[in-house]
């Protein structure tokens, strides 16, 4: 008997439950179109238009109706970046431009920022415009600012104008498509117009990166992360003890839980025969911030620096106008994450500390010292790891009240007897953060070496990997499967 209820939740989109890469409907769904994927990559037409189905499906499986508006938006953009790019006039080219890039803006304010700004018009005018209930459409932060580095590009003529089917894939692809990595056309495009060819090295890559982004995800991210969820969810319940190791598992749940999802969105890529930029490098071993903001999500944070920091001035006009433009930068890269004054705040921080640390690298230069910056690097470490860990609080709490709580009772309630307790309640929450921990500060050849046993190693092998961590993944998880962490933003 054919189960047509299986078949028809096979195109229904269910708002409560999008597709992830890490669940198994989504694994069984992507090894069918890899099957089909097989018979086309040879032709590249008929390769880049199956891609573009499937991730309009994709699209639609996660954001139901919002595929419309995806498809409007890129669309109308390719429309006024091929007026761009035939318009000679400089002043018509800049109008295009100016036009174009708030017409994509709008409909992030629309959906995104809509009842903020209501909200504190409502305050400070002493109104009562009442707000709406809207549904973010899951992407819509990441693919504006893909597009408007397409339509910036094309203004500065960086790139020539594809063919429409390929600017359909550059914008939709799936892997990329609703968490990043943003992804530049001029990076992109090229890979889209070759030959696909497939070699051993990079299957071999491909698995590695997803089997690793599974553990980041599934067994790291979403277990320590119960204990963050429990302690920002009522903030004033806790010790200063509890407060600070949820801000622990916070800082290593949003890095586990991220960069995992990128590592498999490298992974599935790579396995189509597309290479996408790597966007995390170790962040946490940074040791100074502009070290970290090197490291974390670098498609953001180059695209916040060659598309808002440069044109603003950059390194250029002198050394006031540059801690201006940099605290601007990271303001602005703060609300990209959220329609909240805590984003706001978390941003601004983040500038601040850069501004410090571009003040202390002119005029204290420690560095110049081998020695002594070899005997610094510890502390320098330890001092950016915490300002990190710190500003990771407003970003998570559920106010900036909640924030304060948080701040004055580390500060104030600390304790080490609550960390055995903690320790000896929490054995294998311990286990599994102290495996994150050790992680993230790994040395990148031990990294290396991991990575040429697994290439050497025979396909048995790898099955069995895998298959050890779906079962820990369904041995560690909660009830419900967890979305990544970048869907909210």
């Amino acid at each position: 008997m054919i189960d047509w209820t299986a078949i028809k939740n096979l195109f229904c989109n269910i708002p409560s439950e999008p597709l992830l890469f890490h669940s198994g409907f989504f694994l069984f769904i992507f090894s069918i179109f890899l099957i089909g994927y097989s018979l086309v990559v040879k032709t590249k037409t008929a390769r880049n238009i199956y891609i573009i189905i499937f991730s309009f499906y994709f699209y639609y499986m996660t954001s139901g109706f919002f595929l419309g508006l995806l498809v409007l938006t890129i669309s109308l953009d390719y429309f006024f970046s091929y007026l761009i790019s035939k318009q000679n006039n400089k002043l018509i080219r800049k109008l295009l431009l100016v036009f174009a890039i708030l017409f994509s803006l709008s409909f992030l304010f629309y959906f995104k920022y809509r009842n903020f700004f209501i909200a504190n018009y409502n305050y400070i005018a002493e109104t009562n415009y009442s707000l709406i209930e809207l549904i973010l459409p899951i992407g819509i932060s990441f693919y504006t600012f893909q597009s408007i580095s397409f339509l910036v590009d094309t203004y500065k003529k960086k790139i020539t104008i594809p063919s429409y089917s390929e600017y359909l894939m550059y914008m939709s692809f799936f892997p990329h498509l609703i968490a990043g990595p943003i992804v530049r056309a001029a990076d992109f495009l090229p890979l889209a117009a070759r030959n696909i060819r497939f070699s051993r090295e990079n299957i071999n890559e491909a698995l590695f990166l997803i089997s690793k982004g599974l553990i980041k995800k599934v067994i790291i991210g979403d277990f320590i992360a119960q204990y963050a969820d429990i302690v920002f969810s009522q903030a004033s319940g806790f010790s200063g003890t509890e407060h600070t190791f949820a801000t622990l598992c916070y800082t290593f749940q949003i890095f586990f839980d991220f960069s995992g999802y990128t590592d498999m969105a490298i992974g599935l890529a790579l396995l189509l025969g597309f290479r996408l930029n790597v966007n995390f490098i170790s962040p946490y071993k940074a040791t100074n911030i502009t070290d970290f903001w090197r490291r974390w999500h670098v498609s953001l944070s180059s695209w916040l620096r060659d598309y808002i920091y440069i044109p603003l001035g950059g390194n250029g006009k002198g050394l006031p106008l540059q801690m201006i433009f940099l605290i601007l930068t990271m303001l602005i890269g703060g609300f990209w994450h959220g329609a909240d004054w805590k984003f706001v705040f978390w941003g601004g921080a983040h500038g601040l500390l850069l501004v410090f640390h571009k003040l202390y690298s002119r005029f204290l230069k420690f560095n110049a010292n081998k020695i002594l910056s070899s005997l610094l690097r510890p502390v320098f470490w330890a001092i950016t790891f915490s300002c990190v860990a710190l500003l990771w609080i407003p970003f998570r709490a559920l106010s900036m009240n909640d924030a304060l709580v948080f701040y004055k009772s580390i500060f104030s309630d600390f304790s080490f007897k609550m960390v055995r307790l903690i320790c000896e309640n929490n054995p294998l929450l311990i286990i599994i953060f102290t495996i994150g921990f050790i992680l993230v500060l790994l040395p990148s050849s031990w990294k290396n070496y991991i990575r040429r046993i697994y290439d050497a190693s025979h396909f048995i092998f790898k099955f069995i990997f895998l298959a050890i961590i779906i079962q820990l993944f369904i041995q560690l998880r909660t009830e419900d499967v967890h979305p990544f962490i970048y869907f909210d933003f």
